[in-house]
């Protein structure tokens, strides 16, 4: 059942921010990049709350009803960060990152460096609060938006650091298109998911 999964809300995004935080706490790229527990667990709350207005800007933010799940879909043509999106972040991600930053820039670097070009739906974050993973709140919400790209004929991408979470991908049409390594740093898969 997808049709309990919404658009967020101007009111819905503190929830939406909040639910990301949590779920990308032991998140392997973001745990190399924010070794103590502590600070990550911090610095998530500000870095969602810094990267969900931008994404709504650009796409879309869904959750499940109790916010039990919450993803960030960019529009097609929208996958990479106006320059204007940028400026209007890099201070505040200075604030939040610290002397994490230059692992933070290194791992957006070569996510970049490996993201195709074209037109697509781009999965840019999507998870389930800790308490409510394994229930599939994560599948409901991603195919949520894979219905609206099979509707307009556009394939859907995404990129993942962990190994457990590309049989999910797999199962729901995503197949691994490029795999590399952050230099030092976590292992990534790329995966699309043609238009159906």
């Amino acid at each position: 059942m997808t049709d309990m999964i919404s658009p967020a809300g101007t009111a819905e995004l503190a929830s939406v921010a909040e639910t990301l935080a949590q779920a990308f706490q032991t998140d392997p790229a973001l745990s190399w990049i924010l070794p103590d527990p502590d600070h990550r667990a911090r610095a998530l709350r500000s870095l969602f709350r810094i990267l969900v207005p931008g994404d709504v800007r650009a796409g879309v933010a869904l959750r499940s009803p109790a916010d039990e799940a919450a993803a960030l879909w960019r529009a097609p043509g929208q996958a990479h960060s106006s320059t204007l999106e940028f400026l209007c972040t890099v201070i505040p991600l200075v604030a939040t990152f610290g002397t994490a930053l230059p692992r933070g820039l290194k791992v957006q670097g070569s996510i970049d460096a490996h993201r195709p070009k074209g037109r697509f739906w781009y999965l840019h974050y999507v998870g389930v609060r800790p308490d409510h993973q394994g229930k599939g709140h994560g599948g409901r919400i991603i195919r949520a938006q894979t219905a609206v790209a099979d509707h307009e004929g556009m394939p859907c991408w995404l990129e993942t650091a962990t190994p457990e979470n590309v049989p999910l991908y797999e199962r729901l049409g995503f197949i691994t298109q490029v795999q590399w390594d952050v230099p030092g740093g976590p292992h990534f898969w790329g995966m699309m998911r043609p238009s159906s």
